[in-house]
């Protein structure tokens, strides 16, 4: 059964050495972060599963012990999942992210990791949210993903107007811990506003329904024209 859940964006630059000189930017959206991975650790779970979207090659399940690295950003760090025997599949970047925060905040309870495609549908998201929340008796899942990346002209995907108000119906969705709002988000809209959480988010409402869980949104920007939430669920 799920009792708690964390969602948190899954840009590289949250990590201080791949963002370099413009860490600070990113300072209370870390801060953030650590707030809603305290309330997860508080629920004292049985297992924390992490929960982000993964290319082709790399979608599935995660071993704890598994190892990220983030060459691919120009920084000479390596990130690991958890405690365990180090396994032979690497990290996609978004959970390479999450390994971090969950470093960062000395997290020592059993988890694992789930790649997902970001073209998920909805019906199969909830699913495996479903099926995620039946595999332990407290059962936490930390949510990895990010809004729409068109919030502005120097966006990734350039300004379209549509992504603010796509960004506040996601974001008081995650605050209210609204799963049907959630489960209800548009897929094509979404697919064309670039958003990277959307798969995602859709599993944590599966995970969640009839679990009986309230949210907080701790932190909501758009730095960089990417939309970035951080909530917590207990």
């Amino acid at each position: 059964m799920l009792v708690a859940a964390a969602v948190c964006p899954c840009p590289p630059l949250l990590v201080p050495e791949v963002a370099a000189g413009a860490a600070p930017e990113l300072d209370a959206a870390r801060t953030a972060c650590s707030d809603a991975l305290g309330v997860l650790a508080a629920a004292r779970p049985d297992l924390l599963v992490v929960v982000g979207t993964a290319g082709q090659e790399e979608r599935g399940a995660y071993p704890a012990g598994a190892t990220g690295s983030f060459r691919g950003f120009g920084v000479e760090l390596e990130v690991r999942l958890g405690a365990g025997d180090q396994a032979e599949r690497r990290l996609p970047p978004s959970l390479a992210v999450g390994a971090w925060l969950l470093d960062h905040s000395r997290w020592g309870s059993p988890v694992e990791g789930l790649g997902i495609a970001d073209s998920l549908a909805p019906g199969p998201s909830r699913e495996k949210g479903r099926e995620i929340a039946g595999r332990a008796e407290r059962v936490a899942l930390l949510a990895m993903g990010d809004g729409s990346a068109c919030r502005t002209l120097k966006a990734p995907g350039y300004l379209d107007e549509r992504a603010a108000g796509f960004d506040a119906l996601a974001a008081d969705a995650l605050g209210s811990a609204d799963t049907g709002a959630l489960a209800g988000l548009d897929v094509s809209l979404a697919y064309e506003l670039k958003v990277a959480g959307r798969s995602t988010w859709q599993v944590l409402a599966g995970a969640a329904e009839d679990a009986g869980l309230t949210g907080r949104l701790l932190y909501e920007d758009a730095p960089y024209g990417v939309g970035y939430f951080v909530a917590s669920w207990s």
